[in-house]
């Protein structure tokens, strides 16, 4: 029998790699002689550097750089040499993350991207010929205009005077001066998100993010007006249509940002790492498919990887079975609630919980069973 575990982060917790440990650690214990694959993944967000340097190697650059509260810190950065020239990635989650603010810090209307501009200062450094910029798990709403700043853009208001970080500061936003970076010119960018929501509106970023970063109700309603207005300005002063475009809202608008100041494309994240991985080659390899992530909802299904793989499987007519931390009454997902319905303690003892929710998966399966 032969497996591919292949789970994403379970933010907050584990990252996919201890996810996948955990979970191959509690099916071995039951099935010592069934073959298992692991491939930890990432569909843009946190472990998606990992991903490319498990897959291609590369080389680490230790990157100076601020987090969403412009709390400094260190981040790194991938170089991987090839014919063509160096292709570098960044994951904007290494300096924006949402994991790296605690929950009682957390300010939706001032987190700030600047951090994700200073790494990508650092990679432009490294002359590559592609870049592949991961946006999600985000802590940020902010449009991308922090990142673009530490690149030099100035977002100044009607009396001339520069906004300050964060979304909520684009509500007084009147012109915008840029000039992009000459070796922008030589660059493939590409970003990779895990959502098609557009910049603003009802499923923009602030209205189905914004919650999950610290924003109230009123704090929503004021980032979506700021972005409307944001987008405006951008439109007219550069020429790109980022309110309304597929995955802008990703990473709170950072995606769109990037496309307005960077001319960059969007792309799945998980087709992404699919390709660098060889994902197909080994999920046709697999009798079953195991995967999981943190929270799994209504949003797993809209291109993150456990949407992706369980369709992957059902188009195939293979098993498969998802793990997760959490999961709506009546979801097909295997949670750790049902082992610790307290969300501190389940998150704070996640790799345990996780390995013995794989132990009585696998004593009740044969590896063939779908759930």
């Amino acid at each position: 029998m032969r497996l591919l575990v292949a789970p994403q982060e379970f933010k907050g917790s584990l990252t996919a790699a201890e996810a996948a440990a955990a979970i191959a650690e509690g099916i071995r214990d039951v099935h010592p002689s069934w073959e298992l694959d692991l491939l930890p993944m990432s569909d843009g967000g946190p472990g998606f550097v990992d991903a490319f340097e498990a897959s291609l190697g590369g080389e680490r650059h230790i990157v100076p750089a601020h987090d969403a509260l412009l709390r400094p810190l260190n981040a790194s950065i991938l170089s991987i040499p090839s014919a063509s020239g160096p292709l570098v990635v960044v994951e904007a989650a290494a300096a924006n993350g949402l994991v790296l603010i605690d929950p009682a810090a957390r300010d939706a209307l001032a987190a700030d991207t600047f951090g994700v501009g200073e790494l990508l200062a650092a990679a432009f450094d490294l002359l590559p010929a592609t870049l592949v910029i991961g946006v999600g798990g985000s802590a940020t709403t902010d449009g991308g205009h922090g990142m673009a700043r530490a690149l030099g853009a100035q977002f100044l208001d009607d009396a001339g005077r520069p906004l300050l970080p964060g979304g909520a500061s684009l509500a007084g936003l009147a012109a915008v001066h840029w000039q992009r970076p000459p070796v922008l010119e030589r660059v493939d960018v590409v970003v990779a998100v895990d959502v098609t929501n557009p910049l603003v509106g009802p499923r923009g970023a602030a209205a189905i993010y914004g919650p999950q970063k610290g924003a109230t109700a009123a704090h929503v309603d004021a980032l979506d007006a700021a972005l409307t207005r944001y987008a405006a300005v951008v439109r007219r002063q550069l020429g790109v249509e980022v309110a309304t475009l597929p995955g802008g809202g990703a990473a709170g608008g950072l995606a769109a940002g990037l496309v307005a100041f960077l001319g960059a494309r969007l792309e799945s994240g998980f087709d992404i790492v699919s390709r660098v991985s060889g994902l197909e080659e080994r999920f046709h390899a697999a009798d079953t498919v195991v995967t999981g992530e943190g929270s799994f909802d209504a949003q797993s299904g809209e291109g993150k990887t456990t949407g992706r793989l369980l369709a992957m499987a059902k188009s195939a007519e293979k098993p498969a079975v998802v793990f997760a931390g959490v999961a709506p009454a009546g979801s097909v997902a295997v949670t750790l609630h049902t082992l610790e319905p307290d969300p501190a303690k389940s998150m704070a003892n996640a790799a345990g919980l996780l390995r013995d929710l794989a132990r009585r998966w696998a004593s009740g399966s044969n590896g063939t069973s779908a759930v």
